[in-house]
């Protein structure tokens, strides 16, 4: 058989681009302009089924997309029954099909649950350093939700994780070293878009440098544009070059780059238009973050929020989650209204509705076909995800401190368990005959911290397992009641608890508390083999990477 020519090749993409654009066009020239505001806006409802005034006003309205919060999500059937349910509300009202949107991210903010896989954070795929497995992460969870109708997720976190007072971000980044960070998010993101899910980086230009959080108040980072550039954008440049379909822009003021007082990125046109869309040169969909949070929302009612996102430059308008159906209508009224008085070219609004309309096509949207729903947990994979996550915690799982600790542990060892995790005692009970268990509880009582004190004076070493010890007192009170010189700390967690107690003579990370992780600390606790991974985040002088 003849393999086609690279001319052939260039012609048949060329004309599958004409193809797709006329498709487009077509789309666009027949709708009215409130059809076209409308696919600027992400709409939302409460509960499951949707109930008939939200299925009216999409039938009305039709949105170009649909978020779905925690309220609307259950097992794969109902998830899968309740997307089948939207779009063809949508379609037959003579709408484009929706994008479907949820925040998957993995760890700490994961939304689907019952009967889906459950993902460790993102910080353990770049501990692991292998963009494979990161890819191979992604694709797993673009293959779950596409089981489900779902065609957008609102991941991954691109902002890093330089400040370790920061209220919300936390382990949900990717870590604190922008050069570690940049090609595990590219794979990231390739492997969701791979599997026909659309990838979104947040929170444009970075939320990962802040001590406040913006759902609650108005976070002010005061970076000049040379230090975002060395740090908080390489992450974004990476999704960029990476073709990631969306960027969320952070409700976070930067003095630096916007010189109007408490204008917060997303409604500034400095940023949005000027550095991330002319600057950056980004010709993707660009959303807002939630508009009902309280970094915006104290300050503009959702029909000036929906107006200033538009002149900002936005594609996409994500109203939030409590923001009534009325409201989300007069927002998108606002902007209807906004154009008939002249004050927004409709223009404005082709360019974005172009912009959706592509992003349809690419992720196969604007083909959607309803799903069979009592099929959809077969669809789901489960226990094959469950073996690449324990592989992801094979590679990513680091010792920060005595980089051999099957060395440290000899002879009697003080096993000192959180007595929740009885499974973790199991997985290593057969690496040592020698080993005097003790279960704790998460807050130590003073009778538990005196039971491991009496274990480990019989030990030769204690090894002990924390849950956020550096934000629980009981915990840190226990560690530092230990002999330093012989204990062995294991963070199931946060990655900082070593701040807590910095004499320990061993440390471990692992990221992430799912109970994959087991056979592989007590392989590497008890050298089997040596750990692979890499710390991804700065814990006081200790930085990423070292």
């Amino acid at each position: 058989m003849h393999k086609p020519s690279l001319i052939v090749v260039l012609f048949i993409c060329l004309a599958f681009q004409v193809s797709a654009q006329n498709r487009i066009d077509s789309i666009l020239v027949d709708m009215s302009l409130e059809q076209k505001v409308a696919q600027m806006f992400v709409f939302t409802f409460f509960g499951t089924p949707a109930n008939q005034y939200a299925l009216d006003v999409l039938s009305d309205w039709q949105p170009g997309a649909v978020a779905l919060l925690p309220s609307n999500l259950g097992d794969p059937v109902s998830v899968t029954n309740l997307t089948n349910s939207l779009q063809q509300t949508v379609t037959q009202a003579g709408g484009v099909p929706l994008f479907i949107a949820v925040d998957q991210e993995g760890g700490v903010v994961a939304h689907l649950k019952d009967g889906f896989t459950e993902f460790p954070v993102p910080m353990l795929l770049t501990a692991t350093g292998n963009t494979e497995l990161a890819y191979q992460v992604a694709q797993a969870k673009a293959s779950e939700m596409r089981a489900v109708g779902i065609n957008m997720n609102f991941a991954p976190v691109a902002d890093l994780h330089t400040n370790p007072d920061n209220p919300i971000i936390g382990r949900r980044s990717f870590g604190s070293n922008p050069q570690m960070v940049a090609p595990i998010l590219s794979a990231f993101i390739s492997g969701l878009q791979d599997g026909d899910v659309l990838a979104t980086a947040k929170h444009f230009p970075g939320h990962g440098d802040t001590a406040s959080d913006s759902h609650l108040t108005l976070p002010v980072i005061d970076y000049d544009l040379d230090r975002l550039e060395d740090v908080e954008l390489v992450p974004f440049r990476a999704a960029i070059d990476s073709g990631v379909g969306a960027i969320m822009a952070a409700h976070i003021w930067f003095p630096q780059l916007e010189s109007q007082e408490n204008l917060p990125a997303s409604l500034s046109q400095s940023i949005i238009s000027g550095l991330l869309r002319d600057s950056m040169q980004y010709d993707g969909l660009i959303i807002t973050d939630a508009m009902d949070m309280d970094a915006i929302d104290t300050r503009f009612t959702p029909e000036e929020r929906a107006f200033r996102a538009v002149e900002a430059g936005h594609d996409l308008i994500l109203v939030g989650a409590h923001v009534s159906p009325e409201n989300q209508i007069a927002a998108m009224q606002a902007v209807v209204n906004a154009v008939d008085d002249g004050m927004i070219d409709e223009s404005r609004i082709d360019a974005s509705v172009q912009r959706i309309l592509a992003a349809k096509a690419e992720f196969g949207v604007l083909d959607w076909q309803p799903l069979d729903a009592q099929s959809a947990a077969a669809r789901i994979d489960v226990e094959a995800n469950d073996k690449l996550i324990e592989s992801v915690f094979r590679a990513g799982i680091t010792v920060v401190r005595d980089q051999q600790p099957a060395l440290l542990l000899q002879g009697d060892v003080a096993f000192l368990y959180p007595d929740s995790r009885f499974s973790l005692w199991r997985a290593c009970r057969d690496y040592s005959d020698q080993l005097l268990s003790l279960g704790i509880s998460q807050t130590p009582t003073t009778e538990q911290i005196s039971s491991a004190q009496r274990t480990a004076t019989l030990a030769d070493t204690v090894v002990v397992f924390t849950i956020n010890a550096d934000t629980n007192s009981a915990q840190t009170e226990l560690i530092q009641s230990l002999p330093p010189e012989k204990t062995f700390v294991v963070a199931l967690w946060s990655p900082y608890d070593l701040l807590a107690f910095p004499e320990v003579a061993g440390y471990m990370v692992t990221y992430s508390p799912l109970l994959q992780s087991n056979a592989p600390i007590c392989e590497i606790l008890f050298g089997d083999y040596d750990a692979l991974g890499q710390l991804a985040v700065n814990i006081g002088e200790i930085r990423a990477g070292d």
